[in-house]
């Protein structure tokens, strides 16, 4: 099997090479391929090797904390919340059958499905939920959907009621607790997790990891759900796309995220298929606001002014994107975003606000990478033009997923980033607070701050949109991302596969592979 696929296909596939392919690309021929043929039509039916994007040797298995599209396509194998979005982004049982709350949603009580299994063979027990409850609410370490939860956590005075039903206590109301739950980073683990030996309930079981290169998984026969159909999962780590694509037409993988926009349609031409799907992710410009330029509002309004939005979603994504308005969740029922006046560029008020703010000969540097995803590179490339009108000079700064992702993520003063489709509330827990583990543009305000903590507590949904309507405000005003579009994600597949389908929260149907088939003739 490839163990670096980066070091095994060929790199240097830019667009016009890749429209000269013809239908020898899929026997492997003119591809580089340094003699790895394309696997036979049994090696495809016993074995599903995805291509996911970035990574690097930060890579984890552990459930409660991913970070990159490798870290998340791995763990949606091996792990499973209690709740789950399906497709429609619409919340639904996962491994919890019910789930209830008292009336000012302090308790809130979970009763696992009846035969649940780890990959060990052992039941899943309400020990096991408490276990998993105590790692992922712990106050020092909490996981990172779960930051804002673990503070009003009162784990000693929680109880397994019996074998499959446990019943977690808060000092606060926390009214959105089952929203939260589902969660693809607040996978259910047994009591006695190793992250040496990881073990879930999810469809696959872990057999092997590289970090940065390769990851493998075995089918598991005893899962509760759909049954995979494939034998086992491959997972390759991509830091280049041309030698990505390459790898798909060569029939070396069968699925790949973050397909470049711009080959959407041209790789139907060479067997391969597109996968589409309208989403609510996102990626922002972030600004830092506690560092200059942007601890300057006035400077963050005039970049949020000097954007074309249109023309990133035109000639970043290809067309495959819908127009944003600096405020993230478009799915939720309270977004606010379709309401507010839709900025537009303004090139003459955001010079106006720069020389205001003392900033008109502006020189700042964006820092962007492949790793961010299909489309994130252009549209940093785009800006830089974009902002010359204004009179500010952008340097691009571009560097490895895994520098990216490295010990200055979350640091960088003007940057990029991705994010999955979430509901508003979860999402400003994971971004816009000071406890955020994701706080990438380092944003905190007393009032948002509150409106937030209010809304979470708040059982009554009017008075709850209200909340976080107001919310919402303060963050497009003051607030340090620029979001100028929400991706219609699009992914791509082999024609010897099926059962994929769009899916709104993420790439190739929210990486469920237990859903992809081998196409039989």
């Amino acid at each position: 099997m490839v163990s670096n696929p980066d070091e095994v296909f060929a790199r240097g596939m830019n667009r016009r090479r890749f429209l000269q392919l013809g239908a020898a690309s899929m026997a492997g021929t003119a591809l580089g391929l340094s003699g790895c043929a394309a696997p036979s039509s049994d090696a495809v039916n016993l074995q599903l090797v995805h291509a996911t994007t970035g990574g690097g040797l930060k890579d984890t298995l552990d459930p409660h904390f991913p970070v990159s599209y490798p870290d998340i396509a791995r763990v949606r194998q091996l792990y499973e919340p209690l709740m789950r979005f399906n497709s429609a982004f619409e919340i639904e049982h996962g491994l919890a059958e019910e789930v209830e709350h008292n009336a000012d949603a302090t308790e809130w009580t979970f009763r696992l499905r009846q035969g649940l299994r780890f990959h060990d063979g052992r039941p899943v027990r309400a020990a096991d939920l408490k276990a998993s409850m105590e790692r992922m609410l712990n106050p020092k370490s909490p996981a990172t959907q779960a930051t804002d939860i673990a503070p009003i956590a009162d784990l000693a005075g929680s109880r397994v009621l019996d074998g499959r039903t446990y019943r977690l206590k808060l000092t606060s109301p926390y009214a959105i607790l089952d929203a939260v739950m589902a969660g693809y980073a607040l996978g259910i683990v047994p009591e006695d997790f190793d992250i040496k030996h990881p073990i879930g309930t999810g469809p696959f079981s872990y057999d092997s990891f590289v970090p940065g290169q390769r990851s493998r998984f075995l089918k598991f026969d005893d899962y509760w759900d759909i049954k995979a159909s494939f034998d086992e999962l491959v997972i390759l780590n991509f830091s280049d796309d041309a030698a990505k694509v390459n790898a798909l037409l060569a029939g070396q993988v069968q699925t790949l995220d973050n397909l470049p926009t711009y080959l959407a349609g041209a790789i139907e031409s060479q067997g391969a298929r597109t996968l589409i799907s309208e989403t609510g992710g996102w990626v922002p410009f972030t600004m830092r606001i506690d560092a200059k330029p942007f601890s300057d509002n006035r400077v963050r309004q005039a970049m949020r002014l000097i954007v074309d939005r249109q023309q990133i979603i035109d000639q970043a994504f290809n067309g495959f994107g819908r127009v944003a308005n600096d405020l993230y969740a478009p799915f939720d029922p309270d977004y606010l975003g379709n309401d507010l006046p839709q900025r537009q560029p303004d090139i003459e008020k955001a010079r106006s606000l720069l020389k205001a703010a003392g900033y008109q000969d502006l020189q700042v540097e964006l820092t962007t990478s492949t790793g961010v995803g299909a489309g994130a590179v252009e549209a940093a490339s785009l800006f830089v033009q974009q902002a010359k009108a204004a009179g500010v000079d952008v340097r691009l700064n571009k560097v490895d997923g895994g520098v990216f992702f490295g010990d200055q993520y979350l640091s960088w003063v003007f940057a990029q980033d991705f994010w999955s489709t979430r509901l508003y509330l979860p999402q400003a827990a994971a971004s816009s607070l000071r406890s955020s583990p994701y706080n990438e543009t380092h944003f905190f305000d007393e009032r948002f701050a509150g409106l937030i903590k209010a809304a979470q507590r708040e059982v009554d949904p009017a008075r709850r949109r209200r909340l976080v309507q107001d919310a919402q405000r303060i963050e497009f005003e003051e607030g340090g991302y620029i979001i100028w579009g929400f991706q219609n994600q699009v992914d791509a597949y082999s024609s010897m596969v099926t059962g994929l389908e769009p899916a709104r929260e993420q790439p190739v149907s929210a990486f469920r592979f237990n859903r992809v088939k081998p196409v039989t003739t």
